[in-house]
């Protein structure tokens, strides 16, 4: 029995980047001898144990053999006279594709390491085709490696190609896409996932609702970019730079998706994108299992993105109505995660060779709410009620005007109301 160190390990020990995660391959031996040795079965499809010691996990050597379409349609065999290299052969890319020994001896059959350094990502066999999984995973390595230099070998989109145009990538569950894309938004470059898919087809069989954005002009005097597609990816790289939650960059993904609806006869304009916007989310969403609260955040930024862009122009109420429904007046307080969308610069910057999060108006907004403490937590005195809004005779309004009139943020004629940690907000009468 021997064991071996394969896969992502092995990979990111030679590129410098800490190992998460190790997994083993074994070779000469049995499920029995496995048993025997104190190792814990843990595989359904193929047999996989627990270390007894460090709970890593130990798979036997195996092959697969295509049996039927999907990413399940395969047949498992393995058994001790199943080699290294046999087993390394089944994988995806040539860099995931290495070992190493008990002596660190690195063995790789499929120049894993030459396309390591040479910053490219390569399919090890024409069995490549055969999952279409896979599709994804490239497109994911491809958003982890792209500021490294990295890019999918003209070969392997090619084989990409030829598997959505067989229809493998229509057998994808939509559990197992949501969860690659997910890990994908969070990569270092999640707009690389994106514009992988769309080199090879996928994109328009699993994100019609974002592909139908490529090709749709904007006003080029606030988009240089023109191209609707080419702005979304600009302003999902620009809500990377800013934050690592998937969350909000998938909420930056899926602003614009009502642009692709505009009516054809007031283009480039998009007067009445944000709501339109709406039922292409609702059927992403849907077909996705996209979870509650990735879809709330991701309406709020659709229809309000806007209007965080002109900060500087609204009126009170305007804003008072803002925080109402975005819910910052509430103890549940959900603006935090809308407020790093605001500071994504609007697409004008975005096209900048070194866009700052300070080109964009909306950031001044999130720079003003947070600091104000807008708002962290509401006193329970403090009821919102929603027949006072806007009602120039209410509470808050008043309570608006006194904190403008007293030295606290404000810009325009839009104020920033700071709630304290006290049972009534600053100024506000107890009755």
């Amino acid at each position: 029995m021997k064991c071996y160190l394969v896969g992502g390990a092995v990979r990111d020990r030679l590129l410098g980047v800490p190992v998460t995660e190790r997994d083993w391959v074994v070779i000469g031996s049995s499920p029995d001898q496995m048993v025997a040795r104190g190792f814990r079965p843990v595989g359904k499809d193929f047999p996989v144990f627990l270390h007894p010691t460090t709970h890593e996990e130990y798979a036997l050597a195996r092959t697969e053999r295509k049996t039927a379409p999907g990413y399940r349609g395969f047949s498992v065999e393995t058994g001790p006279d199943v080699t290294l290299e046999a087993d390394l052969l089944r994988r995806d890319l040539t860099v995931n594709a290495m070992a190493l020994d008990e002596n660190d001896q690195l063995i790789d059959p499929y120049g894993g390491l030459r396309d390591l350094n040479e910053g490219r990502l390569r399919h090890v066999s024409a069995a490549f085709r055969e999952d279409p999984v896979r599709i994804l995973r490239v497109s994911r390595f491809a958003a982890r490696y792209a500021r490294r230099g990295f890019t999918v070998a003209e070969e392997t989109l090619g084989l990409m190609r030829e598997m959505v145009a067989c229809g493998e990538a229509d057998a994808l569950v939509p559990e197992r896409v949501w969860a690659e894309v997910n890990r994908a938004l969070g990569e270092p470059q999640p707009s690389a996932f994106f514009a992988t898919l769309r080199d090879c087809g996928a994109l328009a069989t699993l994100f019609p609702e974002i592909d139908r954005l490529f090709g749709v002009p904007q006003p080029p005097q606030h988009h240089p970019e023109i191209d609707t597609g080419v702005h979304t990816l600009l302003v999902l790289e620009q809500a990377a730079r800013l934050t690592p939650e998937p969350m909000i960059r998938f909420a930056a993904l899926t602003h614009d998706l009502g642009k692709a609806l505009t009516p054809a006869e007031i283009l480039p304009r998009h007067r009445g994108h944000e709501r339109r916007g709406l039922v292409p989310l609702k059927e992403l969403c849907e077909r996705l299992k996209v979870p509650n609260a990735y879809r709330t955040l991701a309406e709020q930024v659709m229809l309000f993105h806007g209007l965080c862009h002109r900060a500087l122009e609204l009126r009170p109420a305007t804003l008072i109505d803002l925080l109402q429904r975005l819910d910052g007046l509430h103890r549940r307080n959900t603006i935090d995660p809308f407020l790093p969308i605001a500071a994504t610069p609007s697409t004008h910057f975005c096209s900048r060779a070194k866009p700052t999060p300070e080109d964009a108006p909306g950031s001044r907004l999130a720079r003003i709410l947070r600091p104000t403490g807008c708002v962290r937590r509401v006193p329970p005195r403090w009821k919102y009620r929603p027949r006072l809004w806007p009602n120039k005779d209410s509470r808050v309004w008043r309570l608006a005007a006194r904190c403008g009139s007293s030295g606290l943020p404000r810009f325009g004629n839009a104020v920033a109301v700071r709630c304290r940690d006290e049972s009534r907000p600053t100024g506000a009468s107890s009755g």
